[in-house]
């Protein structure tokens, strides 16, 4: 049997590809992941740190508890830089690992971060519905902001059910919810035209990213708006997975005022050169979204529906083996 060789990151599309891209979602995702690739942990404020450990292992036990761990292998489904998984085996949740993404130059990353933390991780450029490993695999499948960029989500999840052991188990968190999706572009768009606008003016000009950059942020962001092809209701994430074949499913939602700070903020942040995020700047960010959301977790979540909330989390297992007489 001869090795199966990954395809090469193309970082670089062309204008062709571009344009057949937005018809063909799964294109848009391998291009726009490929596009991102370099720089998505500075974007989006990734670390592999004890604050994206605390935070990837708090976002794993609130949906699916403490039990099982460490559990001895795990793939995550659209790992993009490896996010979820590194920090969850760093904090002691994972043994061995997996990465899978449709984009090989986001695979090319996690592989590499994995390596510079001394983690024991293989990895796969992979399409979610026709996931390129054996049956029954896995001990834990995860994924983080992954299932709203698949075309059929229930396939994913009956590919899912079936890398997994019997018995094993699922978490998809960092999914953006009907509701939250709505408030959160909205608030998103209004801030970046609030601030490429403002940094107009001569006194703030150094506030003001080069137009070609901001030019080709607002391309990404064109293309973004491609790769994003759901929002869930937790009810029907819900009764998605069980009819995928899924037991035990239970779906959980978080961040409310969290997300409605945080999302301007982080176009704030996209917006404006980044040597002007200080490190104060960001460790008020950071500790502000931490204070939000334990407001949220402690207080709104009990009296607000779960549909009010950004993200939705959900968790299940496959039925465990039938036994014989």
């Amino acid at each position: 049997m001869t090795d199966v060789i990954d395809p090469a990151p193309n970082p670089h599309a062309s204008a062709d590809e571009v344009r057949a891209a937005y018809t063909d979602p799964k294109l848009a995702n391998v291009l726009y992941h490929d596009w991102e690739a370099g720089t998505y942990d500075e974007k989006w404020s990734i670390s592999y740190d004890e604050r994206c450990i605390s935070y990837a292992t708090d976002v794993f036990n609130a949906v699916a508890g403490e039990q099982d761990q460490p559990y001895p292998t795990a793939m995550e489904l659209g790992s993009g830089t490896g996010f979820f998984l590194l920090n969850l085996m760093q904090g002691g949740v994972i043994k061995k690992g997996s990465v899978t993404d449709l984009s090989p130059g986001m695979v090319q990353v996690a592989l590499r971060n994995a390596e510079q933390l001394g983690l024991d991780v293989d990895g796969r450029v992979a399409d979610a519905e026709r996931i390129p490993y054996e049956d029954n695999s896995f001990d834990l499948v995860v994924g983080h902001a992954v299932l709203h960029h698949i075309p059929d989500v229930q396939a994913a999840f009956r590919a899912v059910l079936r890398v997994l052991k019997p018995g094993g188990r699922f978490v998809f968190a960092g999914e953006p919810t009907k509701v939250g999706d709505f408030y959160a572009r909205k608030l998103g768009q209004l801030t970046w035209w609030l601030t490429t606008n403002v940094t107009k003016l001569p006194a703030l000009r150094e506030w003001r990213r080069p137009q070609e950059e901001l030019d080709e942020s607002s391309q990404a962001a064109a293309l973004e708006a491609v790769v994003d092809l759901h929002t869930f209701d937790p009810s029907e994430l819900e009764r998605s997975a069980l009819g995928a074949g899924a037991v035990d499913v239970k779906a959980v939602t978080d961040e409310f005022s969290a997300a409605l700070v945080g999302w301007p903020v982080r176009t704030f942040e996209a917006a404006v050169p980044q040597e002007k995020l200080t490190v104060r700047w960001r460790l008020f960010a950071y500790h502000m979204w931490l204070r939000l959301s334990a407001v949220d977790k402690k207080l709104l979540s009990k009296v607000l529906p779960r549909e009010l909330f950004y993200n939705v989390m959900i968790t299940g297992t496959k039925p465990p083996a039938a036994t014989g007489l």
